[in-house]
Parts: structure tokens; sequence; C-alpha cells
């Protein structure tokens, strides 16, 4: 008799159980080879493990009902009987006991379930208590016919784990995920064949880097004489430790200098991937560009050797699986919710990506907008764990970079004053030498309204940047703009805008700034106030963290080539459409008494203004649960509470023939990110958005290339006179 594991699907046929499982084994096999190099404890656990998993996670599919569905013999959307029980039962029992392949097992669809609560099981702890009865009189046989099929022979032994254990069963969880969802991607013909992985080979990235920056052609001023200063000291800095920092002003060249010295730190130490993790989404083309100019070898695809995600698009069901981005390519460029929300995440189709990051050089650039403060001390923990015991080198940089490492209310027993600088001293007094004279701050916090705003603004010279906290806001702003001062007075840039259509805003905006066009404001959120080589004569700023502010200070007189810029701080007067965003409220608390107090504003004010904020709200009690729910395995609790950004949001595709083309599998994840946008799960639900499949939806209200998903919105709520968060 044949047996089945997958049954016939668009054209493909039944797959078979021997062939599932010798895939799954295989390709646990391949992960295992590229992974254990970088383990330093608990390898033999994790070979072990991952072995036994793979070979019978699937067991409880020889279910005769089960059977019939996935030969064919009978229809139905899914399986008859949660097939997942059995093989959890088969390490459960005292012949072959093994707790770890047992909890990995029952986790691998549905994600580890919190550990307290499968405590509270005693023994019937990793079992799904509603079909335990019927699963453990039918276990004999479903062994019979597995052994029957796959030969196998295991050695058991103790189980400890000697590193962290959460960390550990997500990696587990991770490799056995991915060979499953991509044995089923590869069967159903949904993922791409004949595609080797390309090598990091740092070495020679590096030798070409030097010859591209070598290249550049500066003016040989001081500043240019400097930017090479700090390349060269990047490029060569000597760290023998596991976390280093990087603290360096606006223009100084991070992009490069860093990653000069990530390859040459990945050649010393044998990785096999560079991460860098930026905070927000529209930046990442700009620095994708510039790695695929610099990095990449003759003969090599520029996207297969940079790739960029700009958001989490993971889907759970097998239809859509296949368009989750994975961390294969040498070097990636993601943004801080994709990465660090993988590092928490119990979604398997989220997680196969995780077993990815052993051996990689990981640089977060902006580490300060990274993550919201309470978040920081479970980042801080991954930091570390990922650094000791999973081989990870790690860059935290900025141009204000917050040393939250040195407080001990976020870095615990973990506080470390000695994390080593990637430039000296006497470099960086001369680096920061140029920020003193290159801009003033100033602040009006007298809550203004969109005209007064408007007209605030348009009084001060330009080319002018305005930064606002909500997406409404400055949807609102610019739209009262183009109608008051013409459409060509204005340029509009925020989450709300497609990645594609964010490029495009972003390569007219540097257009108009190097053509000499003055009289213009660009309108933005915070998404424009990191990492983006842009520079205004004059910036505002809505009220917000300092952090923040001198982030989007970096925007105006970059290179300081005006004699009287100035940065203002301002306020809104919340109504009828601007909004105010509340999770702002503690950091702005801050700054505002600096500016009461005529605090001189500066970089090394960073650090104190998160020690501020703890001393006059505390963290809020939810970093100590985050840290305890992680020790103690709550899998599900942590991935619930630990959101870099509050709102549940979800992927929205703006294009009707992109939807029509995603029902029929024919889009890769590529075209799907650029051309789709995330808004909040209760928003789309409100406005009765249509969903095309799994958790992608089809936005059905009006879509422009000048507001994105907001031109619908507000024509919405102009024509029903009411308020609209987003």
């Amino acid at each position: 008799m044949i047996y089945y594991a997958r049954s016939a699907k668009d054209g493909c046929p039944a797959q078979e159980y021997t062939a599932h499982v010798n895939g799954v084994r295989s390709l646990v096999h391949k992960y295992l080879l590229e992974l254990e190099p970088y383990s330093v404890r608990d390898k033999t656990l994790l070979s072990r493990t991952l072995e036994m998993a793979s070979v019978y996670h699937d067991m409880g599919k020889l279910n005769k009902d089960n059977q019939a569905v996935l030969s064919g013999r009978e229809v139905s959307k899914s399986l008859p009987h949660h097939h997942a029980d059995a093989g959890a039962a088969y390490f459960l029992d005292d012949r072959h006991f093994s707790a770890t392949t047992a909890a990995v097992i029952q986790a691998h669809h549905i994600g580890f379930l919190d550990f307290s609560e499968e405590r509270n099981k005693g023994r019937d702890a990793f079992r799904d208590l509603e079909v335990m009865s019927e699963v453990n009189l039918e276990l004999p046989r479903l062994e019979a016919i597995h052994d029957s099929l796959i030969h196998t022979a295991f050695e058991y032994g103790v189980e400890d784990i000697s590193g962290d254990q959460s960390v550990f069963l997500r990696m587990l969880l991770s490799c056995l995920a991915d060979a499953d969802h991509t044995d089923a991607a590869l069967h159903y013909k949904r993922y791409p064949v004949g595609m080797e992985s390309i090598p990091l080979r740092p070495a020679e990235r590096l030798m070409h880097l030097d010859r591209y920056v070598n290249g550049l052609n500066g003016i040989n001023n001081e500043r240019d004489t400097l930017r090479r200063e700090m390349y060269c000291a990047c490029r060569n800095a000597s760290i023998d430790s596991d976390i280093a920092s990087c603290d360096s002003p606006v223009g100084s060249g991070k992009t490069t200098s860093v990653m000069a010295h990530l390859l040459a730190q990945a050649a010393k130490r044998g990785l096999r991937r560079i991460i860098v993790v930026l905070p927000f989404t529209n930046i990442i083309r700009q620095s994708v560009d510039k790695y695929r100019q610099s990095l990449v070898l003759p003969g090599e695809n520029p996207q297969q050797v940079v790739a960029e995600i700009h958001h989490r698009a993971d889907f759970e069901t097998e239809d859509v699986r296949y368009l989750t981005a994975l961390w294969r390519a040498p070097i990636i460029i993601t943004t801080a919710v994709a990465f660090f929300e993988t590092l928490a995440s119990d979604s398997t189709s989220t997680l196969r990506r995780l077993h990815e990051l052993p051996g990689s050089a990981i640089f977060v650039d902006e580490s300060h907008a990274s993550v919201p403060a309470k978040l920081l001390p479970l980042v801080w923990r991954w930091i570390n764990i990922y650094a000791k015991e999973w081989s990870c080198y790690w860059v935290l940089a900025s141009g204000s970079l917050n040393r939250f490492w040195t407080i001990p209310e976020i870095a615990g027993s973990n506080n470390d004053e000695s994390i080593p600088e990637l430039v000296n001293e006497k470099l960086r007094t001369r680096l920061s030498s140029y920020e003193k004279d290159r801009i003033s701050y100033h602040s009006d916090l007298n809550p203004k309204d969109t005209a007064e705003l408007a007209e605030w603004i348009v009084s001060v010279p330009g080319p002018r940047l305005v930064i606002l906290n909500t997406v409404q806001s400055a949807a609102v702003l610019a739209d009262y703009f183009a109608e008051r001062f013409g459409k060509n007075h204005v340029e509009h840039l925020s989450t709300a805008l497609t990645p594609e259509d964010r490029e495009n805003t972003l390569y007219c905006v540097k257009r108009r700034l190097t053509s000499g066009d003055k009289d213009w404001t660009l309108i933005a959120t915070s998404c424009i106030e990191a990492g983006v080589d842009l520079s205004f004569k004059n910036g505002f700023r809505e009220l917000g963290s300092l952090v923040s502010l001198l982030q989007a200070a970096g925007r105006v007189n970059r290179e300081g080539v005006y004699t009287d810029s100035k940065m203002w701080s301002f306020c809104l007067a919340e109504g009828r459409l601007l909004r105010i965003n509340p999770s702002l409220k503690e950091s702005a608390a801050v700054l505002r008494q600096y500016f009461l107090r005529d605090e001189i504003i500066i970089p090394e004010l960073s650090t104190q203004s998160i020690r501020d904020e703890i001393a006059m709200y505390g963290l809020s009690g939810v970093h100590k649960k985050l840290v305890v729910n992680e020790q103690l395995q709550n899998f599900k609790w942590v991935e619930r509470e630990f959101k870099v950004i509050e709102t549940d949001t979800r992927l929205v595709v703006v294009s009707e023939s992109v939807a029509e083309r995603l029902q029929h599998g024919r889009i890769d994840w590529q075209l799907l990110q650029r051309v789709s946008v995330q808004i909040a799960k209760y928003k789309l639900q409100e406005l009765k958005t249509p969903v095309v499949m799994d958790n992608i939806y089809l936005w059905n209200l009006e879509y422009n290339n000048f507001l994105g998903y907001m031109a619908g919105i507000l024509k919405l709520k102009k024509l029903e006179g009411e308020v609209m968060i987003v």
C-alpha cells in the first residue's frame, strides 16, 4: 500500500510519505551542516533532536482517515485528525523518551504552546488533550506502518540544555519548520530550484568595497579627509569581543565604514552572513543601492547577493508559504520590525528563517530607534545570547547613540560599561566638530492647527523638512499644502505609500534638492529621519523623543553649506483630523522639559534622556514580564507582547492586477512587498477591506502616489465628517 504525506494540488500529484520524510530529513541535515559550526553549546542535542523530529513529525498522517483525504479518495479542506500528536506521543513513551523532540513535533505547525501551561499538564505535557486517548490507542499501528516505511535507529541521551533554553528551542523549531515548508514548496513547484547558496566571500567583498570607496569623488576638504579616516578606523579596528558600538555623527560615512568592519570581522571569524537592521522601511532602498554598487562581485546577481526585506510578509497557510522572505542571501538589509519580531516569534512561517542567524555579523544601524525602551531589556538579553552561544557579532551604531547597555534598569546583570568603540575618542571629537555650527535648535510649543502650522512653516526659508508623529497628520498637512500653496510646493513621504512609491518620491526629493529649487516643503513621518542622505535648509519636527529630534536634524544642513539653519520643535492642536501619537507622550514630556530649562540639545544627552524617561515614568513593568516569560518559555506570550510597532498590522496590496496574480500563485515576495502597505487590522475590518488570501488584503479605496492609501482615508473622512486614526 502507498502512504501519502501531501495531497494532489495545482496539477502536482500527491506526495508519498517516504518522499516527504526523507525530503525533510535531507533538508534538516543540510541546515545542520551550515548551522553546527556556529553552535557553541548543545551541538549534539541539536543534531539528535532534529534527526528524530524530522523522521517522526508527520507520523499522525498515517491515520487511515487522514490517508483517505491525502490519497484523494475523500475530499476535505483539512485533515480529519490532528496529525502532530502522534509524533509527540511516540517521544513521550518511556521506550524512547525525548520531551524536547515531543515539544518540537507538537509545535511544527502551530508554534510552541506556553510552557507554563504545558508544565501544569504533568505527564500529558506536549499532548493534544482532545485527541490524546484516540491517538494512544492507534499509536502501535502507526509506529508499525512508519517503521516499515522508514528505517532508523536513534541513540537517546541526556537532554539538559546548557545554553539558553528558549533560544535553543526556537532554533530547533526553525530548522524543522523550514525543512517542512520548503519540502512542500519544492513538491508543489513553488520554490526556486537550481539556485545555489551564494557564499559571503568577505575578503573579496572587502577589497571590492575598498576600491569603491577610493573611487568616490570627494572634494578633498577636511571633512572628506575625516570620512576616509573614519573608514580606515572602522575597517582596521581590532575587536575581539562579540559586541561593539559605533557612535559617529551625521555625514561621517557610517554606511560603508561599518560594512568594511563587518566584512573584516566576518573574514576573521569565519562568519557566513551579514545582516543590516534599519529602523524605517523607506531607507532600505538607499542602503541597498549603495551596497549593491559596492559589494557585488563580477558575474553575480545583485538581488541575490544583497536582499532587501521591507516588512514582515509571513504567511501561515500552505498556499502562500512560498512568499515568506527568508534570510538566505549573504547580505540582508531588513527592518527592526522584521528582525527583532523574528527573534520573538512563535509562528512557524516567521520563525523558519531564524536558523540562518547564527554565524552572522549584525549591524543594528540607528540602534536608538530600533525598538521602544520597554523592549530593550529582552533585546539586550538576546544580543548577548546570540553572541555567546551562536557565534554572532554585533555592531550597535548611531549618530546619536544611546548606550542603553549601561543603564541597570535595562541591562540588568548584563550591565556593561566596556563595550568597545570602533572609532577612538579623538577621531569622534574631530568628526563631531562639524555638528556645533551646522544647526541650532529652537522650539515653539504653543499648539498649532493645520492652517497655523502651514503658514508658519512657509514663512521660513526653504527647502524645508517637516516631520510629524502620525501617518494621518502628515497626510492631512500635505493635503492642505497641496490645496493652499499648490502641489508643486510640497512632497509627501510616509508608510502610507508603497515601497515603490516611496522610492520614486525619494528620487524626486533628491532631484529637487540638487536643482536649486528652494520654495518647497517635504512633509513626512519619522520614516525619513534616519539614514537618508538628504539635506534641507531648515527643519521642523513635532515634539517627540530627543533622539528622534537629533536624527531628524541630521537631514538639515547635512553638509554644513548653510550658515543659519534651524531645527524647530512644535506641538499640534489636536482636532478633527490632526492626531497626536499617544505612544510618544512620555518621551515628548522629557524633551519638553529640556526646552523649558534651556538645555543645550546635543547627542551626549541621548542616554540621559532614557534615564530621565525611566525616572519619570518607569518602564511600565512590561520589560520585566517579557524577560520572565522568555525565561519560562512562554513563547506565545512573548510573541504577543513583543511588538516593535504596537498596532497589529496586515499586508495590503494596492494593485488589483497583483492581487489577481497572487491568487494564481504567479508572484514572488519581492514584487509583493513593493506594491503593498501595512495597515492596522482593526482599520481593515472597520473599512470592510476585502481579503485576497490568508492575511493579505486588497485596498479598495482610493490610492495615489502622493498620499498613498491616506488619499482614500481622507476622502472618506471628508465626506463623512468623522475622525479617523491611522
